[in-house]
């Protein structure tokens, strides 16, 4: 990536990441579709240099080209430059208020762009803020919960939040045989740390409520 748009997320760097949230006690059951969260945000197809020219340059027209930031922050990210996609992720998410339905996406895309670079605890935050920007039931709930709980070492409330799953969809997550089938986009290094998740659940099993 150019140092000019290292540049630029230094100077439109927000004022950092939200902080990590309490989250709420899990809910009985997670069956709802949250597809306008769990999507990326693209405005501009592709990959590669021409494309985050292309983005860089709306985004130096245009304070509110919030959703050019996100997935400028997400090339960012996959190119290695970790920090200069935090600085556009946050500038993005700074210009979008709890009511913009451009808000979810984004700090879902955060999220797994956090994990993915390392950064569990600064992952867990955008979804636990997901899970308390409005009350949801979102079938992605549960186990994403889970994996990032268990990976920052709060593994009882990580079992809790599997526990959802199983009880929301028994055939689904009681053992670990359809993971990559319900999960393809996660990596295998993923599905195998849900599954010491699942094994920790089925060895002993939470209770309802």
């Amino acid at each position: 990536m150019s140092a000019r748009i290292l540049l630029l997320a230094v100077l439109l760097a927000a004022t950092g990441m939200a902080a990590a949230q309490n989250l709420p006690r899990p809910a009985e059951f997670y069956f709802a579709d949250d597809s306008r969260t769990t999507r990326p945000v693209v405005v501009v197809n592709g990959t590669g240099e021409a494309v985050m020219q292309k983005l860089l340059a709306t985004i130096e027209r245009n304070r509110r080209a919030h959703a050019e930031a996100a997935q400028l922050a997400h090339l960012a990210f996959g190119s290695g430059r970790v920090e200069v996609g935090r600085s556009l992720y946050d500038r993005a998410l700074e210009g979008l208020d709890g009511n913009n339905a451009l808000r979810r996406p984004v700090m879902w895309n955060y999220g797994w762009d956090l994990y993915r670079s390392g950064d569990s605890e600064g992952a867990l935050a955008q979804w636990a803020g997901l899970v308390n920007l409005r009350s949801i039931t979102a079938s992605w709930v549960p186990q994403t919960l889970a994996l990032a709980l268990w990976s920052v070492d709060r593994r009882d409330e990580a079992v809790q939040w599997y526990a959802a799953a199983v009880r929301s969809e028994p055939d689904q997550w009681r053992t670990t045989a359809r993971h990559a089938e319900l999960l393809p986009d996660w990596s295998e290094s993923e599905r195998a740390i849900l599954a010491e998740v699942q094994a920790a659940w089925a060895e002993n099993p939470p209770a309802w409520p």
